[in-house]
């Protein structure tokens, strides 16, 4: 993509083509619907004065989500958002579109940040774990180990056992 002033086209498209995944993810991170669209205007409004040359459009996404996890780790850290009250329950934005899998994304929901925002690049995006440690700036083996928490705790949370317990009394 050639790097020139961006273009209302460019953001237009850019914001068609990830800008669902850029407000899924901020509002996975962050639980709160107006966090996530004011993560979501600066995302794009940084995308505007950036000059980066893109080489294609995954590329684009990958960076509009690494800045989008930035600017929500930024907006957790910040002293107003631990005063205000709880963020929604309910992670249904972040959720793909399906009243099936409502139960899971509430479990999802109730995971730590970062074991939930892993879910959400591995399963709902479809990245890899050295994708995902590329994101998050982490290591691919830490990506791995919080997926591996994540399942391990929704399959307790949605079956109410975990394969020891269940081993033990048999």
């Amino acid at each position: 993509m050639q790097n020139e002033l961006r273009s209302d086209a460019f953001l237009s498209s850019a914001m068609e083509s990830c800008g669902d995944a850029v407000y899924r993810l901020a509002y996975c991170r962050l639980g709160n619907r107006a966090d996530a669209e004011d993560v979501y205007q600066e995302v794009f409004l940084r995308l505007l004065r950036d000059t980066t040359d893109f080489r294609d459009m995954e590329h684009l996404k990958a960076w509009l989500l690494r800045v989008a996890l930035s600017r929500c780790t930024d907006m957790r850290r910040s002293a107003w958002f631990r005063r205000t009250a709880p963020p929604e329950a309910a992670p249904e934005a972040a959720a793909p579109e399906s009243e099936r899998y409502s139960e899971l994304w509430q479990a999802v929901g109730s995971l730590p940040a970062d074991q939930r925002t892993a879910v959400y690049l591995h399963y709902v995006e479809g990245y890899d774990t050295d994708e995902i440690a590329a994101l998050t700036g982490c290591r691919p083996s830490t990506v791995r180990t919080r997926l591996f928490r994540a399942r391990k705790k929704l399959k307790l949370d949605l079956e109410g056992y975990d394969d020891e317990e269940y081993e033990r009394a048999l």
